[in-house]
């Protein structure tokens, strides 16, 4: 099996290999053949000595190779990963604080910020399925590029079903709602819909038995967990319904845009100074550099959603939170599925087909997912409440005027996926925001 990871130069690309090698079936692990894209070789080069640190002294582990070539990366790949950030942490910073200067949420993924991420990701995610169409046609895309579900619609529209959205999200919520019931997370299925980073876990089924009921009457584990302590138990019980932890931006917008205006820096930020020195230490000691990676990914994960956590009377996330990865697991068990028909049920980002009744059917959504050899295909999760609905259906507008605004330049595109945004509040705020956007571009 041949994989190809699109933006291997990516801080996180250590936890993919790690999850590779730690593959139960060594055969499967012998055959695998790893090649690195990147922009940047020097990326590129720091992570490579990472990952030969990993595997130093283990037998059978995958075989890597690095290069700069993007055709060169995807002939002969059987599965496509697209881990990209275009415009790299500079960009995302920019995104994040021009729309704080207006007084909305300045993030990655969500609100305006998420919209700016779009925009600039969008056409350079289509060139990439063109040129996957055209050298590796047969291959698998597995899409963790933000905006995650903007972005594999994007790709489908050249790709068709090869392309499937992955996110660590909802599976980290479902693992941490099921031990907070006090179940085995491995033994339970679950309800889950929504859009990427909107999304709502509905039920946790047991041998027929939904046990989130319990859960929610349940004072004290349902504060046990990240998204007992972020939403509290109060709003969680008048939802019946435990939300993706980036729904805190919208049920708590106000709360979320002042912790975040008010911290020293945005995750961005943050997140730029911090790579960047681990970046310049392992090039100028590669011998230390998967030390100096684990050192830099903990801290990584103890400050993850810090604005949030403060907003909320503060609290430390808990250890198995801090492992990293999630969505590393989620892409090899996808793969596996695939490559070896291990028929496995996932939440993923696909075509809606008829998942989500009122939803149109190539709508990508985020559900579960029935995976065998033939690809994914979505489970039908019914009706969906029309407060969940309604944030589902605006959403997915934004999205698909950005997939205008990207594919066709229009400004007044562009101008609507900002604006319909709901947590911008002024279209007069959407066009400052965008404008200022072109100007920095």
């Amino acid at each position: 099996m041949r994989l190809t990871v699109l933006g291997g130069g990516g801080f996180r690309m250590p936890l993919v290999y790690r999850a590779l090698m730690d593959d139960q079936d060594s055969a499967a692990g012998r055959r695998t053949e790893v090649t690195l894209y990147d922009t940047e070789r020097r990326r590129l080069d720091a992570i490579g000595a990472v990952i030969a640190a990993q595997a130093a002294g283990r037998a059978d582990v995958p075989a890597v190779r690095l290069t700069t070539d993007l055709d060169e990366a995807l002939r002969g790949a059987d599965f496509v990963f697209s881990a990209i950030r275009v415009g790299g942490l500079a960009g995302r910073a920019r995104d994040e604080r021009l729309p704080l200067a207006e007084g909305v949420l300045g993030q990655e993924t969500v609100g305006a910020g998420g919209v700016l991420y779009g925009l600039r990701t969008l056409p350079v995610a289509v060139r990439i399925a063109e040129r996957v169409a055209a050298l590796a046609p047969d291959a698998w895309v597995i899409n963790f590029t933000n905006p995650a579900g903007m972005v594999t619609e994007a790709m489908q529209r050249v790709l068709g079903d090869r392309v499937i959205g992955i996110c660590d999200s909802p599976v980290g919520l479902c693992r941490r709602a099921a031990r907070a019931a006090g179940v085995d997370p491995n033994r339970a299925s679950y309800d889950y819909v929504g859009l990427n980073h909107l999304g709502w876990l509905r039920r946790i089924t047991v041998e027929g038995r939904d046990v989130l009921p319990d859960l929610l009457a349940d004072e004290a584990a349902l504060t046990s967990f990240e998204e007992g302590k972020l939403f509290g138990s109060d709003w969680l019980r008048t939802l019946g319904a435990l939300p993706n932890e980036y729904l805190h931006y919208y049920y708590f917008n106000r709360e979320s845009v002042a912790a975040v205006r008010d911290a020293p820096h945005t995750r961005g930020e943050f997140l730029r100074a911090q790579q960047a020195a681990f970046y310049e230490e392992a090039t100028a000691r590669p011998e230390g550099a998967l030390a100096a990676w684990e050192r830099t990914r903990l801290e990584r994960e103890e400050t993850y959603l810090a604005e949030n956590r403060e907003a909320t009377g503060g609290w430390q996330r808990d250890a198995c939170d801090l492992e990293g990865g999630g969505y590393d697991r989620v892409a090899l068990a996808l793969m596996r599925a695939i490559a070896r028909d291990e028929r496995t049920t996932l939440i993923l980002n696909v075509r809606n087909r008829t998942a989500v009744p009122a939803l149109d059917a190539d709508a990508v959504v985020e559900v579960p997912c029935a995976v065998d050899a033939n690809g994914a295909h979505p489970l039908a999760v019914g009706p969906v409440a029309p407060g969940q609905l309604g944030l589902m259906l605006t959403l997915k507008e934004v999205e698909r005027a950005a997939i205008e605004a990207a594919a066709s330049g229009s400004h007044q595109a562009a101008l609507r996926a900002v604006a319909l945004h709901p947590l911008v509040d002024s279209v007069n705020v959407a066009r400052r925001v965008l404008q200022a956007a072109e100007a920095g571009a």
